[in-house]
Formats: structure tokens, sequence, C-alpha cells
């Protein structure tokens, strides 16, 4: 069993699929069969994209590990959230965790994080490039995963190897998302 799926789980797969079904969406694209790298899911406009994403792990058995805001792992989801992969962040406290996730990187054989580039539900000015530095500082490629709530489907789209021109990476990443309608449209940064 490749460690980044988890074994069969029929209630969490019954409950990935369920949920995704009786919200009316689809899983559109695979992931790809790598070892280590970082997903980035945007657009993050709603608390109903954490619930999209979880199925998802779900139904694909995804071993993948995710940063919360440390005010969601309280009692009394706290400790369903760490099962689930999450791993409380406390931002306020300044803490290098750009660099503690690249250590879990190079620590782990088979790593996957998912995070999300706005970093918040709210309208941002610019995405968080964490998950470019943590790509960068641990070698490993970047996936995006689209929201679009237009047409009710998760899509999943190619590896992106990061080159180090943050700019220009940053451009590419934001066109793959730009097609695709979140949740709430006037809360996603398109880079415009």
């Amino acid at each position: 069993m490749h460690g980044n799926y988890l074994p069969p789980n029929p209630f969490a797969e019954w409950l990935g699929r369920t949920a995704l079904k009786l919200m009316g969406w689809r899983i559109e694209g695979a992931l790809p069969k790598l070892d280590k790298f970082v997903a980035i899911g945007a657009h993050h406009t709603s608390n109903w994209d954490f619930v999209l994403f979880i199925a998802l792990k779900f139904v694909l058995r995804l071993n993948a590990r995710w940063f919360g805001k440390h005010s969601i792992f309280s009692w009394p989801f706290g400790g369903l959230m760490r099962a689930w992969g999450g791993i409380p962040i406390q931002r306020h406290l300044r803490l290098n965790v750009v660099d503690q996730a690249i250590q879990s990187f190079h620590d782990n054989r088979e790593f996957i994080l998912v995070l999300s580039p706005e970093g918040t539900r709210k309208k941002v000015e610019r995405w968080r490039m964490g998950f470019y530095h943590i790509a960068c500082g641990a070698g490993v490629p970047i996936v995006p995963g689209a929201l679009d709530y237009r047409n009710r489907r998760v899509v999943i789209g190619q590896p992106f190897m990061p080159s180090g021109d943050a700019q220009a990476d940053l451009n590419a990443l934001l066109a793959f998302f730009r097609p695709y309608e979140p949740k709430k449209p006037e809360y996603a940064f398109h880079g415009d």
C-alpha cells in the first residue's frame, strides 16, 4: 500500500461519496502518483470548502496533512480535526511554519501537505506564499485543486514544479484557478 493512501475504510469512503453526492459534486482529474507534494486548494471563500476537501480526502483515501487555525482544534472537535490530518497553527506566535513543513518533507519518505493560499475565507489582496516556499525548500511539486461551485466539481490539476521565479510561477498557478468560480466570487484573489 502506497503510504500516501490510507487502507480501505468503507465508512469514511461512503461518508465522503455521500457528502459529494448529496451536494451534487464530482471529481475531475486525478492526483499524481508521487511520494511527496504540496497540494493547494483555492479559492477558499466559504466554510463549505473545508467540507468538500474533507469529503475528497475520504473518497481518495488520501493520507494528507493540512494546517488550520489553532482555534478549530479545541474541544469538542479538536481530536477529530487531528485524526483527519490537521495540524494546528498559532499564527500569532510567528513560529517558522515553513521550515517545520520543509523538515516534515525531509523526515518522511511519503508526505502530502494540503494548504489554502488565501489562508482565510475572507477577501485577500494577495496569496500567502508559504505553500510556494515550502515546495521550493522541500524540492517538491505543487498540485492545484480548484473548487468550481458553478459546475459543482473539484478539479485536480497537473503537478507544477516551482522554477524559483515566484512571480512567474504565481501567475501560472493563478491562471489555472481563474476559470473556476468559488462560492463567494467577490472574495477570490485572481492576481488582478
